[in-house]
């Protein structure tokens, strides 16, 4: 097969699972281009300051991660007055865009008119497109993600003309639809119907966990640009892999990899340092242990790394078992450039 060209390489937002914490460390490793914030959610009052802040808090840092990797805020709501208004403050506090949410497959996201319960209201997608376009500086990037539908599939490509139409000059597909939620596989040529419709660049997403993952994303779906997530939590090298197929950097069966584990070894002590800064004590060990249940699908050190604090809750506890951790893992230096500056 014929190498592709280099692939531009997002991060996806996740509620719940890659905040703030997790852009900080995963652009750190390399390999990321942009990210998204997860949602704000807009209902029918405008926000103060301090919570766009509390969810972005990379809008301190010039709307970058400290790695330099511009994070684009994304707002989720249905009225555009109001979604309009908020997106007007928060382009005055500096975000390197806005993002729009109608993907969101959440049960109590979509009984309030929210995310991917919007995909069966195309008129309604174009109205809070416009209003958002309007409301914010013309050098402000306005996109939007979306899913191919609510219970199918059928008004995808209406929907994604009523978004272009709403004036975003970026548009995110997620390869299902919301009843499909996260469940294998992913529709990528679904995806390369909506770019033959619009006029706008268009990003895929949705299940893409591998180097191949990704040739067979970007050879179904037409693009270029892909957007990750989850995938980059289990392998936080995935980036750097992707950007790096072509290059003949490839090893005999096609993956590269990027990252391993003495690699992310400081990146976790990293990882717990901000959140042991930045988290209420209850929430903190629960935060690792995700990660980490996380890599344990991708590296079998994570696997004894959960098995050693999976019952483990006080983090006077967890710092000590870290700093043996760190202490047998011997001075191996990483191959890969981590930064390693005070958290955002």
């Amino acid at each position: 097969m014929k190498a592709q060209a280099h692939a531009t390489v997002l991060l996806a937002p996740m509620e719940g699972l890659l905040d703030f914490v997790l852009r900080d460390i995963l652009t750190r490793v390399g390999g990321i281009d942009r990210c998204v914030s997860e949602f704000i959610r807009i209902t029918d009052q405008l926000l103060p300051e301090r919570v766009f802040y509390r969810i972005v808090p990379e809008l301190h840092n010039g709307g970058r991660t400290l790695a330099g990797v511009p994070v684009r805020a994304q707002l989720l709501g249905s009225d555009p007055g109001c979604m309009g208004e908020n997106a007007a403050r928060l382009a005055s506090l500096g975000p390197a865009g806005i993002d729009l949410n109608f993907g969101c497959p959440a049960a109590v996201v979509n009984r309030h008119g929210g995310g991917a319960s919007l995909l069966r209201e195309p008129e309604t997608l174009t109205a809070v497109v416009g209003a958002v376009r309007r409301a914010v500086p013309a050098d402000m990037p306005v996109s939007a993600k979306m899913r191919l539908g609510y219970n199918d599939d059928a008004l995808a490509v209406e929907c994604a003309l009523a978004i272009e139409a709403g004036g975003a000059g970026e548009l995110v597909v997620h390869a299902r639809t919301k009843a499909q939620a996260y469940k294998p596989p992913a529709f990528w040529e679904r995806i390369a119907d909506i770019r033959a419709a619009v006029r706008i660049p268009v990003v895929a997403n949705g299940e893409i966990w591998t180097v191949e993952d990704a040739r067979r994303c970007r050879e179904a779906s037409g693009c270029d640009v892909l957007m990750i997530g989850r995938g980059a939590v289990r392998d936080p090298g995935l980036g750097l892999a992707i950007q790096a197929d072509g290059s003949g950097m490839q090893t005999a069966a096609g993956i590269v990899d990027a990252v391993s584990w003495p690699d992310l070894l400081p990146l976790i002590a990293e990882f717990w340092r901000i959140v042991c800064s930045r988290l209420e004590t209850r929430a903190r060990a629960g935060r690792l242990k995700q990660w980490l249940n996380f890599l344990r699908r991708r590296f079998p050190e994570a696997e004894i790394a959960y098995q050693s604090i999976k019952t483990i809750n006080d983090p006077v506890l967890i710092d000590e078992w870290l700093a043996q951790l760190l202490q047998g893992s011997g001075s191996a230096q990483p191959s890969v450039r981590l930064l390693l500056p005070a958290a955002v």
